[in-house]
């Protein structure tokens, strides 16, 4: 249920169960997890789903059986954020819930124009994974971070690009040629040089 193109140096990692909302199994977050940690040898990796949502969060069967606080979202998010190259989620529609996790630890977010956004943890009655409340207020300051965790609130694209939670809106049709695009001087470059200049801009 996660393919993963490798056949260019900037890998596509596509989460494909449309029919499910692409909500999360445990074997699709291992799939995830595994091929972050693998994209260290890649030039550039790109997050994506098929169908209308990117991902309604943990299938609820899974969630009610444990996945929802299950140490394997965290393993991603770490791995997404430790790779020395660039990486986007190119969100072909609604984020929801643990699945924002991954698009956090993204160095970018661009969103098509009907994407929501909405982690309901407060109504679910669980906590987030712990790097993500860190790094939705880095982008969005304090105030909106506790409105989307504490609030329940459901932000609409427009709203999300003026908060900073995503970088850009883009045309459904040229999500991905737009996510390569963003790529194309990272993935020309040195990878140590890319590798460097990603530290420089997230040191503390």
């Amino acid at each position: 249920m996660i393919n993963v193109d490798k056949t260019n140096p900037v890998w596509v990692a596509t989460l494909d169960r449309p029919d499910k909302a692409n909500a999360l199994t445990e074997q699709m977050l291992i799939d995830l997890r595994d091929t972050a940690r693998d994209a260290k040898d890649a030039s550039g990796l790109i997050l994506t789903g098929e169908g209308r949502v990117f991902s309604a969060g943990a299938d609820l069967d899974a969630a009610r059986a444990g996945l929802a606080t299950s140490p394997l979202w965290e393993e991603l998010s770490s791995a997404i954020a430790d790779l020395p190259c660039m990486s986007i989620a190119a969100l072909n529609g609604t984020l929801a819930g643990g699945a924002m996790g991954m698009a956090l630890a993204c160095d970018m977010r661009i969103a098509v124009a009907s994407a929501k956004f909405f982690y309901p943890v407060m109504k679910l009655g669980y906590l987030p994974q712990p790097s993500d409340p860190m790094r939705m207020r880095a982008l969005i300051g304090t105030a909106r971070a506790k409105m989307i965790l504490l609030g329940g609130q459901k932000i609409f694209a427009d709203e999300a690009l003026s908060f900073g939670l995503i970088d850009r809106i883009v045309d459904p049709a040229d999500l991905l040629d737009h996510a390569h695009s963003l790529m194309t001087d990272s993935a020309a470059a040195n990878p140590e040089h890319c590798a460097a200049i990603k530290g420089m801009i997230e040191a503390n």
